[in-house]
């Protein structure tokens, strides 16, 4: 019943579009902001709307080591339940732990031969076998190349994959008003979310694949919690 309500409850449903999988099979997202706005806060919550529906979620981070990734999980899940005021909640807590793993790499470790080397350990030992990735820290620099690799990698594997992208302040947008970082890749991208400070509020953006339909209501990070409203 508690999974039940986080579900229900969670405004993350209204990115989605016909079906509760915000993200389709073999496609890619993207979580774009400038350093500490709260793209990592954002991409715990879309993974926690998947293990919530009993979906197993692998999360690279190239940057930050497993027990920091693992704090911000339980940090915005106790937010999650305090702020919906659910009570009882550790045993759902290790219930959903069982859908997560952690990975990590150093960036200039990173290759999509490693990563399709760990990913093969995981599932052919029976360790774990990921329905989303989410990978956290990529660099953005000249993408093409890594970009198109990782995404043969996740039609093969039938995987949706996050990407968080850092953006700079006094950056000129493109025409369409996608960032530089994307520029030449969006076409890969079925959804670009760009996290934009509006005063004391962070507002979700959605540049590509959101809501098609008016009337959604905007949705913001809230400042002290990071999560979204």
């Amino acid at each position: 019943m508690l999974k039940k309500d986080l579900i229900l409850r969670n405004p993350l449903s209204l990115l989605g579009h016909d079906t509760d999988d915000i993200l389709p099979a073999g496609s890619f997202g993207a979580v774009l902001a400038r350093a500490g706005v709260g793209k990592t806060a954002l991409m715990v919550q879309i993974a926690l709307n998947a293990v919530l529906r009993d979906k197993n979620v692998l999360h690279i981070s190239l940057n930050d080591p497993v027990q920091k990734v693992s704090l911000w999980y339980e940090e915005v899940f106790r937010n999650i339940a305090k702020i919906q005021n659910l009570q009882g909640i550790n045993d759902l807590w290790e219930t959903i732990l069982t859908h997560r793993f952690i990975m990590t790499f150093q960036v200039e470790g990173f290759s999509v031969p490693k990563l399709k080397e760990r990913l093969t350990d995981l599932t052919a030992q029976g360790i774990f076998f990921p329905q989303m990735v989410i990978i956290d820290g990529l660099p953005f620099d000249n993408p093409v190349d890594l970009l198109t690799d990782i995404k043969l990698l996740s039609v093969d594997y039938r995987l949706p994959i996050w990407f968080s992208i850092r953006t700079h302040q006094r950056e000129i947008a493109a025409p369409d008003g996608l960032p530089p970082q994307v520029v030449g890749v969006s076409d890969l991208f079925d959804i670009i979310l760009q996290l934009q400070p509006e005063g004391k509020d962070v507002l979700v953006k959605a540049l590509k694949g959101g809501p098609s339909e008016a009337g959604h209501p905007a949705l913001f990070l809230d400042p002290a919690t990071l999560l979204i409203r």
